[in-house]
């Protein structure tokens, strides 16, 4: 067993505590370490060392960080979110296809599939579909499906919330949104947090699906997403919703 050096009772170089509170107090006014060595005529050496034992090493420290703001809607229905996932195909052989350019180049999104999501803000009940693309028809038909799929578990959408993806801000999903009495919600440009639910959602949904396992194909993948989403939605506990279920949140809120 190592032999531990004891601590001295005495330091006799370490400044006293009304020494390191003076410098604390200057570090406070927002002074840089050079500006506070030479105000109070120590080196820069311990300066750095007091701001350090403060927490007070960069002046970033001064400035209190912003509270995080958590929202949930009450009622299921009250607002859904949905986004987007560029997701790599595999092929038979349990291979990434990343396409031939000289022979394939006129084949749009080769090598890629597109998960569409669709998250209950209350109750994170979920719904996903993998399309071919993320075009202004797949952005619709998907809507459409979603909402389908909710009125079918009692939940009457009144609001969604997407990006500014140009399947979002196309006349034709526009034109969906009114025929099916839906507000749609866009998030402000460069603020994806706005839409975090779906974004964490897709987080969970590659980790615990789409690279969970090694599938042999991309064919495969999409068939297992109904097991696994049928889990999730029922089985699964939720941090967010403190271990419970989106099928029991969504009980016990009608």
């Amino acid at each position: 067993m190592p032999h531990l050096q004891p601590r001295p009772r005495r330091s006799p170089t370490r400044l006293s505590q009304e020494a390191e509170q003076q410098i604390e107090a200057l570090r406070r006014q927002r002074l840089t370490g050079p500006a506070i060595a030479r105000q109070v005529g120590r080196p820069l050496s311990t300066i750095g060392v007091v701001l350090r034992r403060r927490g007070l090493g960069r002046l970033s420290a001064l400035t209190p960080r912003p509270p995080v703001i958590r929202y949930q809607r009450e009622l299921p229905g009250e607002l859904i979110h949905i986004d987007i996932k560029k997701l790599g195909r595999i092929d038979g052989i349990g291979h990434r296809i990343t396409g031939d350019r000289t022979r394939q180049s006129n084949r749009r999104g080769i090598g890629w599939e597109f998960v569409h999501v669709a998250i209950d803000d209350a109750s994170r009940l979920a719904y996903v579909e993998v399309l071919a693309d993320e075009r202004r028809q797949s952005c619709t038909g998907f809507l459409v499906r979603a909402l389908r799929w909710f009125k079918e578990r009692g939940v009457r959408v009144e609001r969604v919330m997407s990006d500014n993806g140009s399947g979002y801000v196309s006349r034709l999903f526009a034109k969906a949104c009114r025929l099916l009495h839906i507000r749609h919600l866009r998030t402000r440009p460069y603020t994806p947090r706005t839409n975090g639910k779906a974004e964490r959602f897709i987080q969970t949904l590659l980790r615990e699906w789409a690279y969970a396992l090694p599938y042999r194909s991309a064919d495969s993948r999409t068939a297992d997403l109904p097991r696994w989403l049928a889990w999730y939605n029922t089985s699964r506990p939720h941090a967010g919703l403190a271990g419970r279920t989106p099928a029991t949140m969504l009980l016990t809120a009608t």
